[in-house]
């Protein structure tokens, strides 16, 4: 057996359960004798819940899909799992339903999935969520959700002082896989760097960029955990630690500067994983030149064997791990088990299962380090041992994760830190716009994209369109005058006319270009519910025009709103904006403004 490079995070290898916090059999027979009829129909839901699910049938959930069922028998767990880790995390789930194990009192245990964002799941944590137990990708979020979970509860916290284990929104955590964050780069822009003679870390990704205008490297927002817990690595790197980084360290001046000076290279942030492997396949090698991300990225990708390779780059200045932790939610508002006896059974039976030695095989072929120390990440048929993408040795300089209080500073601090953005936001407001309630929607959404840009040194404007360009706001810094006043425009909108995208589209590209500010994230957002019929330019034309212009990039992404948008031309658009194209409806157009949010 090898020496295995691991996160330095001590987590639990098994679940323990909580006796406090079960729900007893006497309150079962209260329940039933309360409400005999009730609890028949509850039943009857979960026979067909069974139905539908034992025998392996396991279908991955989407947000809001799944019900939580308040039977005190229930024995099935409804597991929020990070969207990069869900493929292989169902396949995990489905062979785990497929043993058919029963409770002691003969109830199935089968889990289920639900795809979320870690920092949702955080969020809806705190409230009643719909499901029992959580799997972000990393145990920073399960620390930010005992943080907030405390002073929600209003605990006070003393010096030296912790949650008290009763008080804890989390039980019983225990972690299945990890994975160091790199910096991915194309094998020949890795070569370029200098791997693999040398080691590469920030300085040399800076150096690079400042140098080359053409090179393109990114990194994920910090609601992200690859992003945040880059952003954590430049703040050791900035104040010359690798251990103990403290409030003082990471707002000192130098470290600042060194931060700032690495974050204006950046092309543009964004989502993690499981967006960039989408861009990947959809992008190939015209996909940035290099990104940050977990290691099993690279593996995953080379072994799908699509033209050129990625590396892994593990930043010489240190770096910090994902560690996909697993976690039941134990304590609930009010101090109520939001968990059954059952449920808490097969968290038990579940967690047991993905750190068995089957398990913990499977997740290392899909590319994550397995936290079974049995398993040899060199020996033949490993991914770690098929090339030198990917090194299993390192990373030689593993970084401490600061305290949750350190990392909330960090978290503000990268506001003033990251390249700051012009974005004009491209409304349509023609008098389709005016059906129902799609006015009324896109004006939230676009309250809430002003709300997610906490910067004040980003900037944004806004051009409205019907028939013509109806209204330009230029750039304005949102500080709080300037946060104001968009968002009194916003409001003012209304809908009439036809739909003259293109022309649009084009003036808002001249004012960036005009503008030719190179400090900046340059980016359009343009939101469309119908299809062109009144500019003056045609695709063709709008095309030929980006084309000849030069100076800073500018990236254009498109929304498109309703059933009624010409999904073709919104896709070309994006697609010569170097940007991306996102279908919405009144329901999840304020979340799509979100997540574009990120990249700016």
């Amino acid at each position: 057996m090898n020496t295995q490079s691991r996160s330095p995070l001590d987590l639990p290898s098994s679940p323990r359960r909580s006796q406090s916090q079960q729900t007893t059999w006497a309150d079962a027979r209260i329940y039933l004798i309360i409400g005999a009829v009730l609890l028949l129909c509850v039943c009857a839901g979960l026979v067909f819940l069974a139905l539908r699910t034992f025998g392996g049938d396991n279908p991955l959930q989407t947000e809001g899909e799944a019900t939580t069922i308040a039977a005190p028998s229930n024995a099935t767990l409804i597991i929020a799992v990070s969207p990069a880790m869900a493929p292989t995390f169902d396949m995990l789930v489905t062979q785990f339903n497929n043993q058919k194990l029963q409770t002691p009192d003969g109830q199935p245990m089968l889990v289920q999935t639900v795809a979320l964002e870690p920092e949702k799941m955080v969020e809806q944590s705190l409230g009643a969520p719909t499901f029992q137990a959580i799997a972000p990708d990393s145990s920073l979020w399960l620390n930010q959700l005992e943080q907030r979970w405390a002073a929600q509860q209003g605990a006070v916290e003393e010096a030296g002082s912790i949650i008290p284990i009763g008080d804890r929104r989390i039980d019983a955590p225990l972690r299945y896989a990890t994975s160091p964050i790199v910096i991915v780069a194309w094998e020949s822009v890795a070569r370029d760097l200098g791997w693999p003679l040398e080691p590469v870390g920030w300085e040399q990704v800076q150096r690079k960029a400042t140098r080359d205008p053409d090179f393109k490297w990114s990194h994920p927002s910090t609601n992200n955990a690859s992003g945040l817990l880059a952003t954590l690595a430049e703040f050791y790197a900035g104040a010359g630690l690798t251990r103990g980084l403290t409030e003082d360290a990471a707002t000192a001046q130098p470290t600042l500067d060194y931060v700032r000076a690495v974050e204006a290279t950046v092309r543009f942030y964004g989502e993690g994983e499981a967006v960039i492997m989408q861009r990947l396949a959809a992008e190939g090698r015209n996909f940035l030149d290099a990104f940050v991300a977990q290691e099993q990225v690279v593996i995953a990708w080379n072994q799908l064997g699509r033209g050129e390779r990625l590396v892994a780059l593990y930043p010489a200045e240190g770096t910090l791990w994902a560690d996909h932790p697993l976690a039941l939610l134990e304590l609930g508002a009010n101090g109520e088990a939001p968990v059954t006896p059952n449920q808490r059974n097969t968290y038990q039976a579940f967690g047991a299962y993905i750190t068995g030695a089957e398990a913990q095989q499977q997740l290392l072929m899909a590319g994550y380090r397995p936290t079974d120390l049995g398993l040899d990440l060199s020996a033949p048929g490993s991914p770690f041992a098929a090339g030198d993408a990917v090194d299993w040795r390192q990373p030689q300089t593993t970084l401490q994760m600061p305290s949750a209080k350190v990392i909330e500073v960090v978290q503000n601090v990268w506001w003033f830190t990251k390249r700051p953005t012009n974005v004009f936001l491209v409304v349509d407001t023609s008098g389709s716009m005016a059906e129902g309630d799609k006015l009324p929607s896109t004006q939230e959404a676009l309250i809430a994209f002003l709300t997610q840009m906490q910067g004040d040194r980003d900037r944004v404007g806004l051009i409205e369109f019907g028939s013509g360009v109806k209204r330009v706001e230029a750039l304005r810094r949102l500080d709080g005058a300037g946060r104001s006043e968009m968002t009194a425009i916003i409001n003012a909108m209304d809908a009439r006319g036809n739909t003259a995208l293109l022309d649009a589209v084009w003036e808002a590209y001249i004012y960036l270009v005009q503008e030719d500010d190179r400090e900046a994230i340059n980016a359009i957002v343009v939101m469309t519910d119908g299809q062109e019929n009144a500019s003056n330019l045609s695709l063709r034309e709008l095309q030929k025009r980006f084309a000849q212009e030069s100076g800073a990039p500018i990236v254009v992404f498109t929304i498109g709103f309703g059933d009624d948008v010409d999904d073709a031309m919104l896709e070309d658009i994006a697609r010569i904006g170097g940007g991306q194209y996102r279908r919405a409806n009144e329901v999840n157009i304020q979340e799509l403004y979100r997540v574009i949010s990120t990249y700016f």
